[in-house]
């Protein structure tokens, strides 16, 4: 989840985006980006696409830790803390600093992950100086006043009582107590009532000091600046952050499958959940089980699940599988929502189709059209504005994939065979999987 301040731009800069967003992608399969390592004075680095088609400028930043690193008993600390930064900094109560963003037409926003807190920022070229202040002061010098933390805490309780009758938070709760117990994946990103309920000033004031530093820090940036201003502008930034962060080692954890966990839930739909072995992203193998994903369920109308659940059968409107990446363990997860009375049907046909990619992977004809669309579709998925580019800088930091994986990345998948693929269906689907099913006792 994201907390964000956000001004709309006005609507002749937002014509110019898209004009952008078409010139650059154009009709081509595979999309040429201009990537430039930056070093400050101090030595601070980030990636930068310098572009000066529209006058904006995007920053996107990862600070290696996120939720796995709350404390015990204070789980929901960093989410907190995600909506604190642009609730005042330095001499700028709430109020002034927010009334500053707006007036710089900024959109600034925080994110607590489980392995990471995020933050990006997007401005006007002109306001890059002032829009780059505002950052540092909510980075390096937040408040954390007392309204602003009572009335935050309250939002966050509020939206976990609400959560409290949606199946799929209950199917994730059940999913992640299942999967990862006794392991700080194991613990709620939002956190409880009563753990939020408990958090003040100084868990704040210590949670940003550990986290908050040089070493486990990643920027991307991508716009009208070019890379000897921006060299200068990341000390601005981050150069007076503590050198090394304070992060509690968290461990590789293999994910329990095999089993079997019902949550009772008064609703006239039954929400379904398959867990399976994933792999991480460093893994040599990652994109011979993402292919073997598509065509299974992650390419929505192609997929064979899509054409089963729904089309022949009319069992649900959606259904879907994916893969969940994260730094110390990988589950790749399918799953629908269906009539209560036709819950084990619908069960039962997942459970089919996956034994059967389990047993011969996909036909070549599923791998090529698999390959055209992953490969296709990832400049306009990621590549399509400045916002979605510095996210990719990021990434691309985080899972240390290589300066020229953008270029690199169309080789990749088409190098994977269908070999490859039947070698990684058969390696990860045929384990017995965790199955949580969400709805009435009788379903």
């Amino acid at each position: 989840m994201t907390h964000f301040t956000q001004v709309f731009l006005p609507k002749q800069l937002i014509a110019l985006m898209a004009l952008f967003a078409f010139l650059a992608i154009g009709t081509s399969s595979s999309f040429a980006v201009n990537i430039q390592t930056v070093t400050s004075p101090s030595g601070v680095k980030a990636l930068l696409v310098e572009d000066y088609t529209v006058p904006i400028v995007s920053i996107s930043v990862s600070f290696k830790g996120g939720a796995s690193q709350d404390p015990e008993d204070k789980e929901g600390l960093l989410r907190l803390l995600s909506t604190m930064l642009d609730e005042g900094a330095g001499r700028y109560d709430n109020k002034v600093f927010q009334a500053r963003v707006e007036e710089l037409g900024v959109e600034m926003g925080f994110g607590a992950g489980r392995d990471a807190f995020t933050g990006r920022l997007r401005t006007l070229a002109s306001e890059v100086d002032n829009a780059f202040e505002m950052f540092r002061l909510a980075l390096n010098e937040p408040r954390f006043d007392a309204e602003p933390i009572d009335r935050m805490k309250t939002a966050l309780i509020t939206r976990l009582v609400r959560s409290k009758k949606n199946p799929n938070h209950l199917a994730g709760v059940a999913m992640r107590d299942a999967l990862f117990a006794g392991h700080a994946y194991s613990r709620p990103v939002s956190g409880t009532e009563e753990s939020l309920a408990k958090l003040n000033r100084d868990d704040l004031v210590e949670i940003h000091r550990k986290l908050f530093a040089r070493d486990n820090l990643k920027i991307g940036v991508v716009g009208a600046i070019s890379a000897e201003k921006l060299g200068f502008m990341l000390d601005t930034l981050f150069g007076s952050l503590p050198e090394k962060a304070e992060l509690r080692p968290i461990p590789e954890i293999v994910p329990k499958f095999g089993k079997k966990i019902d949550v009772v839930l008064d609703a006239p739909q039954t929400s379904i959940s398959l867990v399976y072995p994933g792999l991480k992203r460093s893994d040599k193998d990652f994109f011979a089980a993402h292919l073997m994903n598509h065509v299974l369920g992650g390419g929505s109308f192609s997929s064979r699940l899509y054409n089963e659940v729904r089309e022949k059968r009319g069992l649900a409107y959606s259904v879907y599988s994916g893969i969940s990446t994260y730094d110390h363990a990988a589950i790749l997860t399918s799953g629908t929502g269906t009539r209560n009375d036709r819950a084990d049907e619908a069960l039962k046909v997942i459970k089919s189709e996956i034994a059967k990619m389990a047993k011969d992977g996909p036909t070549n004809e599923e791998l090529i059209a698999a390959k055209k669309y992953v490969i296709g579709t990832y400049a306009i998925s990621n590549l399509d504005t400045s916002t979605k580019i510095a996210s990719v800088l990021v990434a691309i930091q985080d899972a240390d994939l290589g300066i020229d994986y953008i270029d690199q990345r169309e080789g990749y998948i088409s190098s994977v065979t269908r070999e490859d693929v039947q070698r990684i269906a058969k390696q990860l689907l045929s384990v017995e999987p965790t199955i949580v099913k969400v709805g009435p006792k009788a379903s």
